[in-house]
């Protein structure tokens, strides 16, 4: 499989193409603004100088391609995806799908047209211990609750005193990840604590179409150096959580152990505790990069690949971040 690659920055050389370049397919052409990025990326994947470009539009014009990922800025994600499902080509793009909900409609419009596949980079589906943890959570028979945090720091976000790149580029994995867990949302209210610029708090609340309630807490003032998520799923008797990304505990309904001189661990009863061998040799994929471009190879292929995350879930989650932003603002609940 040919496949053109726009934008070539860190994100791209240290997250996506390392894991895409696994997989049986050929880095066929390369764009990126920056010269130096090109020559190293380039060099890196065997890419020929011939296939390099400066200009998106040069490179999808140069044809030769099946597909093509990116990622670039929100806008650019829109207009690149749109260019390149013009031409028959099946899209990756990094999250946002856009820089609102109606460029992520723009997109999806683009693809039904087409009749290619467009995956969204909304990776955390795939993390190893999310993945164990989300078909723990599906088997349950009601899942009332959802509560998490996903924290970031200021210096993430530095010149952006409007919150933009927080909500766009932080944000919206959530609003991906927890109706993923926990059905559509009906109703996402949200509050706002500024502690300084460039330091905010935010807590945001759902109410799900299954009768499930959420809680989810973001903000911009933790260290990046320290742990940054944290989600628990309840249902009856029965919880799921992930901690900081590697660690999932399930928690049933086990017997007091005190008073018990034959106390023991019981099977089925008794909290189970799932972490990765750090030292094996295997991938464990704890961010999720490399199991999320393998379900967009899948789609391409012709493979069913029901837990991808299409375009019409970067349609969703646009949807509910814009609804999230209005009722931040309002300080009434919205529907998305």
């Amino acid at each position: 499989m040919r496949i053109g690659w726009i934008g070539c920055g860190r994100h791209a050389g240290e997250m996506l193409l390392p894991q895409l370049t696994r997989y049986d397919i050929r880095l066929a052409a390369l764009c990126d603004i920056d010269a130096a990025n090109r020559a190293r990326i380039g060099a890196r994947y065997g890419v020929p100088e011939a296939a390099r470009f400066a200009d998106a539009q040069a490179m999808l014009d140069a044809g030769g391609l099946d597909a093509v990922g990116m990622a670039v800025g929100p806008t650019q994600h829109r207009d690149f995806a749109v260019a390149a499902l013009r031409r028959g080509l099946h899209v990756f793009m990094e999250k946002p799908a856009g820089a609102s909900a109606e460029d992520a409609r723009a997109i999806a419009a683009a693809a039904r047209d087409a009749e290619r596949h467009v995956v969204v980079g909304f990776m955390k589906r795939f993390s190893t211990a999310n993945r164990i943890a989300i078909n723990h959570a599906r088997g349950f028979a009601h899942r009332a609750s959802f509560l998490g945090e996903y924290m970031t720091a200021p210096t993430y976000f530095t010149g952006d005193p409007d919150y933009t790149g927080f909500y766009l580029h932080h944000c919206v994995h959530y609003l991906d990840l927890v109706p993923h867990l926990m059905g559509r949302p009906l109703e996402i209210r949200a509050r706002r604590h500024e502690l300084s610029p460039g330091r905010l708090l935010l807590h945001v609340d759902f109410r799900f179409d299954g009768g499930g309630l959420g809680t989810l807490v973001m903000g911009t003032h933790q260290s990046r150096a320290t742990p940054m998520e944290w989600w628990q799923v309840m249902g009856d008797h029965e919880r799921v959580e992930v901690r900081n990304v590697h660690e999932v505990r399930l928690h049933r309904a086990p017997k007091f152990k005190v008073g018990a001189p034959d106390a023991a661990l019981t099977d089925g009863e008794d909290t189970l505790v799932w972490e990765p061998n750090l030292t094996v040799a295997a991938n464990e994929d704890h961010k999720g990069y490399h199991a999320i471009l393998g379900a967009w190879l899948d789609l391409i292929a012709g493979r069913s690949r029901p837990d991808a995350p299409t375009i019409a879930d970067g349609v969703a989650a646009m949807a509910a971040l814009d609804a999230m932003q209005r009722s931040v603002e309002s300080g009434e609940p919205v529907a998305p």
